[in-house]
């Protein structure tokens, strides 16, 4: 049978679920974690709040207009709204991420991407933090799925070209070649651009993998 993919009404439904258990893990921050680098490239933990903030309050008019003014440079597009939703403080910002639990807005593109959105960044959060929460793996799946059918804002399925990529705690399984196995979060991590999670990565083609962020 081919596999479903989640229809759109509960890819939304867990974007908040996703939400939801970040700002739980969130409230008991302090000012050193709320500093902390990220696996995000330069932001730290606040700034990377305040890019999912930012994410859930720019619908596709406004998206277009912020792009254009930057002449589609997305790093200064992002920079500019990170900054403007982030607080003055950490405690502002994160009430700021709050406001925006149950929010449906979102840039142009497919609503698993914005599913994708959430994950990857709360995990950008987690690893660093030592946090220990996993989404469900049915969520995982659905990114998963998504990262290797298509590069969207990371080049994921070329990531994976050539290699068979396989979960070992769900269904997730796609492509031909040297095999790699991990877990669908290390899988969808590795797949989203974080080589660290290269490193929870077994098999023959793990190595492959982890070489391709290197070039």
């Amino acid at each position: 049978m081919p596999k479903r993919d989640m229809q759109r009404s509960a890819l939304w439904s867990a974007v908040e679920t996703e939400r939801t258990a970040l700002l739980g893990e969130l409230v008991s921050l302090n000012q050193a974690q709320w500093n902390q680098q990220s696996l995000c490239g330069r932001w730290t933990v606040e700034e990377v709040v305040a890019h999912l903030t930012a994410a859930a309050s720019v619908g596709a008019l406004r998206w277009l207009v912020s792009v254009l003014g930057t002449r589609f440079n997305f790093d200064l597009h992002n920079d500019r709204r990170l900054a403007e939703y982030r607080g003055a403080t950490p405690d502002e910002t994160l009430e700021r991420f709050r406001r925006v639990i149950t929010s449906r807005t979102s840039a142009p593109g497919p609503t698993v991407a914005w599913l994708g959105e959430v994950v990857v960044h709360a995990q950008d959060i987690r690893r660093p933090l030592g946090l220990s929460y996993i989404p469900a793996v049915e969520t995982l799946t659905e990114v998963a799925r998504f990262y290797a059918r298509r590069d969207f804002t990371v080049p994921s399925r070329s990531t994976i070209k050539g290699l068979r990529v396989e979960a070992t705690d769900g269904p997730f399984s796609t492509g031909d070649g040297p095999l790699v196995s991990g877990t669908t979060l290390a899988l969808t991590m590795a797949m989203a651009g974080r080589r660290v999670y290269c490193d929870d990565l077994t098999g023959p083609g793990a190595a492959t993998m982890r070489a391709r962020y290197t070039t």
